[in-house]
């Protein structure tokens, strides 16, 4: 991979009080910033949600604190989430009534091309999705 084609910016949340709007927000400066290409709507769409459950998966499971990465290569936006928590994500049965969730990390596995979750040596995770661009 050539290094001049990628961009990346990191976006670091470290109240537990943060949203996942200021992520969002951070994510679509982001996505306005890049040329040749510049993301489709529908690419700008899918990180946007991507950030947003990644984040607050964060948020709710992984004591209150992220950090946020977005790196974009050549053919893909990588969409990466750091939290304190060792725990993976992982598949559970949508709450059809909206009082659990559920949704969050299937969402995720179906906009991305690829997701990966690497444990840190320092404790804690982080759970990267790769979305063509």
């Amino acid at each position: 991979m050539n290094l001049t084609d990628t961009m990346h910016v990191d976006a670091t949340a470290i109240r537990p009080t943060a949203t996942a709007a200021g992520a969002r927000e951070r994510a679509r400066n982001f996505l306005e910033a890049l040329r040749d290409p510049a993301t489709t709507p529908e690419t700008a769409e899918a990180v946007l949600l991507v950030v947003s459950e990644l984040v607050t998966n964060a948020l709710r499971h992984g004591g209150g604190t992220y950090t946020l990465r977005l790196t974009a290569h050549p053919d893909l936006i990588e969409v990466a989430v750091s939290d304190l928590s060792p725990q993976p994500p992982h598949m559970r049965d949508p709450d059809l009534t909206g009082a659990t969730g559920g949704f969050g990390w299937r969402t995720v596995t179906h906009l991305a091309r690829t997701t990966a979750v690497i444990r840190r040596p320092t404790g804690g995770k982080t759970v990267s999705a790769f979305i063509a661009r």
